[in-house]
């Protein structure tokens, strides 16, 4: 068994409880869980030993369950068109051939764009984590996904 696998058996009822207290609600707490291990595990070289594993590993459940919240928040919110815009995308990831052309769009965007919109999307990373991936500024990361944002979409009205 691999130290991860330990950490991952030691500590998931204890993470899984603390999400459910934050979100009361069994399926979103299996989810966010679930989540956090995978953020735990990208980012375990990260950990500098300066607090419990678990109290880190909480800090993650806790930002990811917040993401979570404001991701669900966005299908809401229909009154700006930034929201719109990212509701759209969002919404025809939901449908799989749409799903492949979005895909199909992604593979002809250049770098950062393409790694940069991957990770916001799919990856549900925040633009502070993307501006330490790439070792940028946060504003530089928000821009960048904005650009890349815009290209998908400009690629996607071409492809119709």
């Amino acid at each position: 068994m691999t130290d991860f696998e330990t950490i991952y058996n030691q500590y998931f009822k204890d993470v899984y409880r603390f999400v459910f207290s934050l979100s009361r609600d069994a399926a979103i707490a299996e989810e966010v869980t679930q989540e956090t291990f995978f953020k735990a595990l990208s980012s375990i070289h990260q950990f500098k030993g300066h607090c419990k594993i678990q109290v880190w590993l909480c800090q993650i459940a806790k930002n990811t369950y917040f993401s979570y919240m404001n991701k669900q928040k966005r299908f809401v919110v229909h009154d700006t068109t930034e929201a719109s815009n990212v509701n759209r995308i969002e919404e025809t990831l939901l449908d799989k051939e749409d799903a492949f052309r979005i895909h199909k769009a992604l593979h002809g965007l250049e770098e950062p764009y393409k790694e940069v919109f991957t990770l916001r999307v799919f990856g549900e990373l925040s633009f502070a984590q993307i501006s330490q991936i790439f070792e940028r500024t946060e504003s530089w990361s928000r821009v960048t996904f904005h650009r890349a944002k815009r290209k998908v979409q400009d690629l996607l009205r071409e492809d119709e």
